[in-house]
């Protein structure tokens, strides 16, 4: 028994210096956009056709008319609210929800130098926000519910006419009354939580806000990019574009979707390897799979998992940074620090 306990750990102590050696190849600093970017974009490819596709939908559903409901005279008590203009303004959308999470991507990846991570995160985040696109104006045009302001997008000189049957007769803008009719669900909130929500749980896992080590103002950094976007919408409700329930709906769909979209790419914030891909630990354990004895892959998994164990134990018990916030050093850190993402 002595002697087999013996040439386990002669084992274990190869192993653990053949592992160290490829987590010199490995570590985040050796694939970078130069290395492996397009070869990442190529093994997506089928990703990027389908965001084009997302594109195409989205723009025909923006061209198309919604349903006209039928707007009685009896409805306008509630439809008269004053029309005003936008205090979020459409093109301001694009520049918090999709643009500036882009730019922490990009600041991260310069810190860490993992394509894999700016990739994955730009592709989560485009599909988050295409997809509940393509899903909020599919809804706005089969319902076609009238917005808060409808009596004077469709009659802007204040005088109502109605036909035979009790349905409004509009006499206003058609580009105006279209848009009149899509308050269901607010687009703003939607694409808002969409962007957001994605970059908050993408913080949330980056900042290992989940380690268990109590550090409340982390949460005041995930929970800001969510007040940004429940402001965008409680916005809307003040403008008279939308009723509270558009607005709620929208913050719905915009969650979910973000949700599912961050974990094809990403663990769960609260898992141990949330600061990482799912595609960083897969090229980690297919980089180590190649440089061992077959005889040994019944062991493979299991000493893994024990030094990515390790790295993570290591990086709870660090107290380094702001707020115990880490973000993965230079390309010369330490094994421990390559793969728990500390700084």
């Amino acid at each position: 028994m002595a002697s087999w306990n013996s040439a386990f750990l002669l084992w274990f102590k190869n192993f653990r210096n053949i592992f160290q050696h490829k987590m010199q190849e490995v570590h985040l600093g050796s694939h970078t956009v130069r290395s492996h970017g397009a070869a990442l974009a190529r093994t997506h490819i089928h990703d990027w056709l389908i965001l084009l596709l997302l594109v195409v939908i989205e723009v025909i559903l923006y061209i198309i008319h919604p349903f006209y409901r039928f707007v009685g005279k009896d409805m306008m008590e509630d439809l008269r609210y004053p029309f005003k203009s936008n205090t979020v303004p459409v093109w301001a959308v694009p520049m918090y929800a999709v643009l500036l999470p882009m730019l922490i991507f990009l600041i991260v990846y310069i810190r860490r130098k993992d394509v894999y991570d700016l990739h994955h995160a730009v592709l989560g985040l485009l599909f988050s926000i295409l997809v509940t696109a393509v899903i909020t104006d599919s809804i706005k045009n089969a319902v076609g519910r009238p917005r808060p302001d409808f009596f004077w997008r469709c009659f802007p000189d204040g005088k109502d006419a109605y036909d035979k049957w009790g349905n409004v007769i509009c006499h206003g803008n058609e580009s105006v009354i279209k848009e009149g009719h899509k308050s269901f669900p607010s687009g703003h909130t939607s694409w808002s939580f969409a962007g957001m929500g994605f970059l908050s749980l993408y913080l949330s896992g980056k900042i290992k806000v989940f380690d268990r080590r109590g550090h409340v103002a982390k949460l005041c950094v995930i929970f800001l990019p969510l007040l940004v976007a429940s402001l965008v919408g409680i916005s809307r409700v003040d403008d008279y574009w939308h009723h509270w329930q558009d607005v709620f709906a929208g913050g719905l769909i915009g969650l979910v979707v973000s949700t599912f979209c961050y974990l094809q790419f990403f663990p769960p914030p609260y898992d141990a390897n949330g600061w990482g891909t799912y595609a960083y630990f897969r090229v980690l354990e297919e980089s180590i799979a190649n440089t061992t004895n077959t005889a040994n892959a019944g062991n493979l998994q299991n000493a893994i998992a024990g030094e990515i164990q390790i790295a993570n134990q290591q990086e709870e018990q660090s107290d380094n940074g702001f707020m115990g916030m880490h973000l993965a050093r230079d390309s010369n850190s330490t094994m421990g620090d390559v793969e728990s993402g500390k700084s």
